[in-house]
């Protein structure tokens, strides 16, 4: 499974829970840009860079998550997102930024000067899903030691 060599890669399927369809349309459609695929009046399907995220509406309300400490960060847990090049990273934090975005963690660089630096950013969506952003200019040390 972790033959990054071949011309397939598997794509990643994630389903996480929205109080609002609505909403989650205007996050990840209209805010982040992801396709909208499939859906039915209880859940809705995105790309997110090539991965099936599934948004099912369920009654809920989420309390603070808990956090790690990450590079002097605490990071709600659990999170999902993207690994973007950095150039890919710094438009989509720009364009966030410019759209008034609140972070949970604004846009910096994390492990300075270490074989795992990279860009990052959180945010959530409007059901209080985490999700994390990281850029890096190499993305051949993804999981550099």
């Amino acid at each position: 499974m972790n033959d990054r060599t071949s011309e397939h890669r598997p794509r990643f399927h994630l389903a996480i829970p929205v109080s609002d369809l609505q909403a989650a349309r205007d996050f990840y459609g209209e805010l982040l840009g992801c396709s909208e695929g499939r859906s039915s009046d209880t859940w809705v399907d995105f790309d997110l860079g090539g991965h099936q995220l599934v948004c099912h509406l369920v009654k809920q309300t989420h309390s603070s998550p808990p956090r790690s400490p990450v590079d002097g960060d605490p990071v709600p847990i659990p999170h999902f997102g993207l690994v973007l090049t950095l150039a890919e990273w710094k438009k989509l934090a720009g364009r966030l930024e410019s759209a008034g975005v609140a972070f949970e963690i604004t846009p910096h660089v994390r492990f300075r000067g270490q074989p795992g630096e990279q860009g990052t950013f959180f945010l959530f969506d409007p059901s209080g899903n985490a999700l994390e952003f990281k850029g890096f200019a190499d993305l051949d040390r993804l999981f550099a030691h």
